[in-house]
Formats: C-alpha cells, sequence, structure tokens
C-alpha cells in the first residue's frame, strides 16, 4: 500500500495501481481519512492541504483522477481547476463541498467536471465517480459512448445546465428558480433534452449521463 503524505516540492512517482488520486482538500482529517480508504481499494493517493502545493508539484501524472474540496481558503476548487487547464493539463475532476450549491454545481460541470458530491457522501458514490473518471483517461470507446458524446455535444449551454439539475433530480420548479427562467421554459428545454438525447425515460436519461454511453447494458 502506498504510504499517504501532504506532498511538497516535486510530484512523487506512483505506483501502478487503480489509478493516481490527487486530493486536494483543507480539512486534514477529511483529508486522512479519505485518502486511506482510496488506498484501500487499489488506488495511489497523493493528499495536498493546499491548492498552491498542489500547483507547485507540477503536472499530476497522464493517469489521474483530480479530486478537489470546492471552497478553500487561498483558491477554490473552480479556479484551481482554471489554474490547472490554463497549463494545458487536461484531467478528469471531481468537487466536494460541504455547502449545497446548485449554481456551483451547474458551473462545476460545464468546466467538465465528473461531477460534484455534497459532503459527507456516501463512498459508493465516490467510487462510482471515480471509475467514470478512469474511464475517460481510457483512449478507447464504444460505440455507445461515442454516440452519447454526439448526442451530448448536440445539447446547447442551457440544455446541459437544464440536464444537469434534472440529472441531479431537481423538480422544473426549482430548476426554474436557480437558473432564473420559468417552469414553462424548463419543461420546454427538458422536451428538447429528451428528444436530442433520444431518450424514452427519465430513467433512460439518468442512466446515460451516469454511464457515458447508450448502451443499456452498461
Amino acid at each position: 500500500m502506498t504510504s499517504v503524505q501532504d506532498a511538497a516540492g516535486s510530484r512523487p512517482e506512483t505506483p501502478r495501481s487503480l489509478g493516481a488520486v490527487c486530493l486536494v482538500d483543507d480539512h486534514g482529517e477529511f483529508r486522512q481519512s479519505a485518502a486511506w480508504w482510496l488506498e484501500s481499494l487499489g488506488y495511489a493517493v497523493t493528499t495536498y492541504d493546499d491548492p498552491q502545493a498542489f500547483l507547485d508539484a507540477g503536472d499530476p501524472p497522464p493517469d489521474a483522477c483530480l479530486l478537489f474540496d470546492v471552497r478553500m481558503p487561498t483558491m477554490s476548487g473552480l479556479e484551481l481547476l482554471d489554474a490547472v487547464k490554463a497549463r494545458g493539463c487536461e484531467r478528469p475532476v471531481i468537487f466536494m463541498t460541504g455547502h449545497a450549491d446548485v449554481p456551483l454545481a451547474v458551473e462545476a460541470m460545464k468546466k467538465g467536471a465528473i461531477t460534484f458530491l455534497e459532503k459527507p457522501f456516501q463512498e459508493a458514490a465516490l467510487e462510482e465517480a471515480l471509475g467514470l473518471a478512469f474511464a475517460r483517461l481510457r483512449p478507447a470507446t464504444t460505440p455507445g459512448q461515442d454516440l452519447y458524446a454526439r448526442r451530448l455535444a448536440s445539447l446547447t449551454e442551457r440544455e446541459r445546465e437544464v440536464m444537469a439539475l434534472v440529472v441531479a433530480g431537481r423538480v422544473n420548479k426549482i430548476i426554474a428558480y436557480e437558473l432564473g427562467i420559468s417552469p414553462k421554459t424548463v419543461e420546454l428545454h427538458r422536451s428538447r433534452i429528451m428528444a436530442k438525447m433520444e431518450a424514452a425515460s427519465l430513467t433512460e436519461l439518468v442512466r446515460m449521463a451516469i454511464t457515458g454511453t447508450t448502451d443499456s447494458d452498461a
């Protein structure tokens, strides 16, 4: 099992495992417990108590998933992602927060986040999110994944925002309130999303969003 410690300086080499996870969170107790649990699953984990320490360590391994807390004193998780992308470094990222914030979740999804987890979250939720993150790192895709990507790309930015909230379980009135639009407009967007994604039901839409494929047996 890889030893877990807060990193400083150059980024250490990580042994082969299920994948490398870079965890950035200013809460020490959560950081240590999360790292311990992830290592027990077989991930190679490096933790950072500050966003700048993560940036100072250089680019993460090419097979790494980034696990960022949203609210940190010196730099938010979203700002940290912007800094990482500014370097030309593209890695799948999962955001975590102790405060439910739908607009923030929408912004995170627009920036390409795998998902947005609210603390305290079930271990299974993080494990599933990591599975999706590492699947994104694999170069080979199935026809179902390609088809899902094409359908998703056909959505407008507003439709993507609505879809993210629909998949998260929000009802039309809440979506309307959060996005500053009318419930009728939400219903219109939902209808267009269902048509463009070729989803016969809400259950099918959620399944596709979670699995990233149109394959029903994924």
